[in-house]
């Protein structure tokens, strides 16, 4: 049986935790930040962790699952 491949898109924008869950960098913090206040780009620092509506779609994309 061939491997199957891990979506190559999600590997560069997820990492999985030792507890299990999966984050990821948040947008809108590249340009522009002129605009932007200081709270809201704090904010953004911080990752996100993936929604349990959609962890068993991104497990699936990392091959996880």
């Amino acid at each position: 049986m061939p491997k199957v491949k891990t979506n190559s898109s999600a590997k560069k924008r997820f990492k999985v935790t030792g507890s299990g869950e999966i984050t990821f960098q948040k947008s809108f913090k590249r340009h522009i930040l002129t605009k932007k206040s200081k709270k809201r780009k704090r904010a953004l620092r911080v990752s996100g962790i993936v929604a349990p509506a959609n962890k068993d779609f991104v497990q699936r994309l990392l091959r996880l699952k």
